[in-house]
């Protein structure tokens, strides 16, 4: 990596285990080594947060609400009995996402051992959410791709979201439904990937944050010479 540690952390100093450690000390391949555990690590625990049951049914910070259209009319289909219609509508689309993020796993480790060296450099000089913002653009095209059809698979029998496609694709014409709402399961996959990255982005900021708190020894050594 071409000693890119030494360049924009020269002489700083790493106070760990009761000894110091200069970053220059950190050798290129454990600077490597560390920031792609990191990140798999990182994968491997939003993953698994959202793709158990109510993973995001029951996670209010990515739990996937009715498309604005529908939110406006909840409360007359609700007046008209229609509560099990709207309450139906968003379980399926929750348990959708719970069911497709498992298909991110794979991608996003894959990212990883793809990573390039500017690619590490621009993520360890980077801002809290540099590596995020990397999975963003390396895996967000192919993760929407695998999870679209399992999200259209989990929703096709339900009567209400296939009505709310049609009404949406009309009403998209005169300006009363936003664009990226017109399809449901468009809809379901993009919030599944808003939910896959806000997660990668918490574990980011969790590890840069308390890297003593980590369990590798590598990951201590790496992020914690960043964090000082």
């Amino acid at each position: 990596m071409q000693r890119f540690l030494s360049i924009f952390l020269s002489g700083a100093l790493l106070s760990f285990n009761a000894y110091a450690l200069d970053i220059t000390d950190i050798s290129n391949t454990e600077a490597s080594g560390g920031l792609k555990a990191a990140l798999t690590q990182g994968a491997e625990k939003a993953v698994a947060q959202l793709s158990k049951t109510d993973g995001f049914l029951g996670n209010p910070e990515v739990k996937i609400p009715l498309p604005d259209a529908l939110k406006k009319a909840e409360k007359t289909m609700r007046m008209f009995g229609m509560d099990k219609q709207a309450d139906e509508l968003v379980l399926k689309m929750n348990r959708a996402a719970e069911a497709a993020v498992p298909e991110a796993k794979a991608l996003l480790i894959d990212s990883v051992k793809k990573m390039s060296v500017q690619d590490a450099k621009a993520i360890l000089t980077g801002g809290d959410d540099a590596a995020t913002q990397y999975f963003k653009k390396t895996t967000s095209t192919p993760m929407a791709e695998k999870f679209l059809p399992i999200v259209k698979k989990a929703t096709a029998d339900v009567q209400l979201a296939q009505q709310y496609n049609k009404f949406a694709e009309a009403g998209s014409k005169y300006g009363l439904v936003k664009k990226e709402q017109v399809n449901l399961e468009q809809y379901v996959t993009q919030k599944a990937l808003d939910g896959v990255y806000l997660m990668m982005a918490k574990e980011e900021a969790a590890i840069r944050q308390d890297p003593v708190g980590q369990s590798s020894k590598l990951l201590k050594k790496v992020f914690g010479a960043l964090a000082n």
